[in-house]
């Protein structure tokens, strides 16, 4: 399960808030690679499948709606996996596509597009602050994250941090639907 808050940030309140929390921390490069099927049948669940790139290899995660966050479904990929995927919508994990035969599709996966992040991560007493810098589709965008255990005291958390900096809270919608939404608009 994941639970996380999110927010919008400007350009100028992003670099404000690297400078105030990025104390030679590095900043990690990644990439999400989106599938769907072309009427966007996983989008529809309120669900978002993904290949995330990291220097350390690939990662498909489904994620789903559950409760008050997320419930995640993690496979390693090799690069033949991640290579049938890309060109075939073909998954060879039996425990993915388990989760996704419930999901009743009715065309075949494809990629959709790719997103790179450049990703900033410092754990704070009540939960991971993390600062992304994600651009997709033509759009750049500023975005922190804040990843907790505990919902209300993550939620409390997350407040006092925005206030402590001056942000206003805005209503963000997951990098996923982001992307899936600017997709579907340029179709």
């Amino acid at each position: 399960m994941e639970i996380e808050f999110k927010n919008l940030l400007s350009a100028e309140e992003y670099d404000r808030l690297l400078d105030s929390y990025a104390d030679g921390s590095d900043i990690v490069w990644q990439a999400n690679d989106y599938f769907d099927t072309p009427s966007f049948e996983i989008r529809a669940k309120g669900a978002a499948l993904r290949v995330r790139e990291k220097k350390d290899g690939l990662v498909l995660t489904l994620k789903e709606p559950s409760g008050d966050g997320l419930l995640e479904t993690h496979v390693t990929l090799s690069s033949s996996e991640a290579e049938d995927l890309f060109k075939y919508g073909l998954i060879h994990s039996v425990a993915m596509n388990a989760q996704l035969k419930r999901f009743g599709l009715t065309e075949p996966l494809e990629h959709l597009g790719r997103l790179e992040t450049e990703r900033f991560e410092k754990q704070l007493a009540d939960g991971l602050l993390v600062l992304d810098k994600s651009h997709y589709l033509g759009v750049t965008d500023y975005e922190l994250e804040f990843e907790t255990t505990d919902f209300k005291r993550g939620e409390a958390a997350f407040h006092v941090l925005l206030e402590q900096n001056n942000i206003e809270v805005r209503k963000t919608k997951n990098k996923i639907v982001r992307f899936m939404e600017r997709k579907a608009f340029s179709k």
